[in-house]
């Protein structure tokens, strides 16, 4: 069944969402934080407008919502804030209001290396994802149910990759033995949230949990040697993670490990990531720039 585009409006239209938001085939709306963003938005041919993150927001009646917004420690803002009107049974949540929320991997914890699937029982462990598992539970009950989930692992792209911080001067190859991570190009996201727009009986099919990632987790000094190589560059060297002075929150995602399968997404979707590792994904970024 061929979906008919229609409006996508995004409550945070962030790095991943203008990304989808320039491969939407209908028309785009959405919220910022500042005015400056808002206006270059609108150049854009986006409907931007601001939020603060603490007023009232009114959804669309009849729209496909993106929530990227990440949840406060009651949960999801947007959610909380949506105007109350008449005759809905949830905060104003019409029911021809097709509902995505982006969440996180983490909300997994630590499986010491061991899969995620779709199916898997959430373990947050860390107080974020212990607050992404909350708002997924809000936006399960304000929807019965009708919300699609979507779990991101690490995301990558043009302007937020390894050869940025390699032409910074500060990226490090942290060498934890047996640490990898799931990754995915921000390009993929942008896709398979498309191809769920054309698939929204898939999501039931999948128990309304998807996997947008790529096929290879990888440890992430691998991932920082490849990119110093397509550059020409010497690769940092080795740092035990013991002797890596990390902030509180990046020694937070070294002190989980788990590979994420995306399987079920990919079958229920019929799509496939078009960087199905790093090594694609990096260099298709190189080649963009002219390299």
């Amino acid at each position: 069944m061929t979906v008919q585009p229609s409006l996508l409006f995004v409550a945070g239209l962030g790095y991943s969402a203008t990304h989808l938001a320039r491969m939407w085939p209908g028309p785009v709306a959405g919220t910022v934080r500042s005015e400056a963003k808002a206006a270059a938005l609108r150049a854009d041919g986006i409907d931007a407008r601001v939020w603060d993150g603490e007023s009232p927001l009114q959804l669309p009646e009849k729209a496909c919502l993106l929530v990227t917004i990440p949840p406060d420690a009651h949960g999801c803002p947007v959610l909380r804030h949506v105007h109350t009107e008449p005759g809905h049974d949830h905060a104003g949540l019409s029911d021809d209001l097709s509902v995505t929320y982006l969440s996180t991997t983490g909300v997994y914890g630590d499986l010491a290396g061991g899969w995620a699937f779709e199916w898997s029982k959430p373990n947050p462990q860390s107080r974020r994802a212990k607050a992404r598992a909350r708002a997924e539970d809000q936006w399960r009950e304000a929807t019965k149910g009708r919300a699609s989930l979507v779990r991101l692992p690490g995301i990558y792209g043009p302007g937020r990759c390894a050869f940025d911080r390699l032409r910074e001067g500060t990226a490090r190859r942290i060498v934890k033995p047996g640490q990898v991570f799931s990754r995915v190009h921000v390009d993929d996201i942008a896709s398979g949230l498309l191809a769920l727009h054309q698939r929204p009986e898939a999501v039931a099919r999948a128990g309304g949990v998807l996997h947008l990632c790529d096929d290879e987790p990888a440890p992430p000094q691998d991932v920082i040697a490849h990119a110093a190589q397509l550059l020409g560059m010497d690769p940092p060297p080795d740092m035990p993670f013991e002797d890596a002075d990390l902030s509180p929150m990046a020694r937070s995602f070294y002190a989980e490990c788990k590979r994420i399968s995306n399987a079920c997404t990919k079958a229920a979707l019929n799509w496939r990531p078009k960087y199905p590792t790093y090594r694609e994904g990096l260099a298709a970024i190189l080649a963009a720039e002219g390299h």
